[in-house]
């Protein structure tokens, strides 16, 4: 039987191991640099979220993005996040250096009063494309399944009206539709 080898934050391995016993799990702490295989590394970057599954595991585990460095080029995939004071996405930026495609979250940010602290919204994507200064970027986060207030097309309708408002050129950051595939070579 094949076994995926997973690299998460600190904490969730308890959580995988749960329910996969056996699994592959690789945990480390934020800005940790990790190697997946030969030429391939993923550094641990912060992320402005909670962190809990249950009502008794609050603190317990990290909430993390993943800085992927490859001999094709770097991803960042940022999970979910909120903006903060935008301080975390600068020093992702100077840590890990540039960015060619962000994997950037547009969506479950509605309503704001609740939401902002862990789920950026369209326009502080845009901020976070600019602060990381990725050289592309796929929203990502949305449109799946329905989870907070704001429409299906809300958060798309956002991004594009945000992108524009930035005078970025909109081939620059799309929000990623299910089922389609991106070529960023």
């Amino acid at each position: 039987m094949y076994s995926p080898l997973m690299v998460m934050p600190l904490g969730n391995d308890v959580i995988v191991r749960a329910a996969v016993p056996g699994a592959r799990c690789v945990i480390g702490d934020w800005w940790d640099r990790m190697v997946i295989q030969h030429g391939i590394t993923t550094t641990l970057t912060p992320a402005n979220h909670w962190s809990n599954r249950w009502l008794t595991d609050v603190r317990m585990a990290l909430w993390s993005g993943h800085y992927l460095s490859t001999p094709a080029g770097s991803v960042w995939f940022a999970g979910d996040t909120g903006y903060g004071d935008g301080r975390i996405f600068q020093q992702i930026r100077k840590h890990c250096g540039h960015v060619d495609l962000g994997l950037i979250p547009i969506g479950a940010y509605e309503p704001r009063w609740f939401m902002a602290a862990q789920h950026v919204d369209p326009a502080e994507a845009v901020q976070v494309f600019r602060d990381i200064e990725a050289s592309q970027a796929l929203g990502i986060h949305w449109g799946t399944f329905q989870l907070t207030n704001e429409s299906r097309e809300a958060p798309r309708l956002a991004l594009a009206a945000s992108v524009s408002a930035a005078a970025i050129p909109s081939d620059r950051f799309l929000a990623a539709q299910p089922g389609v595939v991106y070529d960023f070579r």
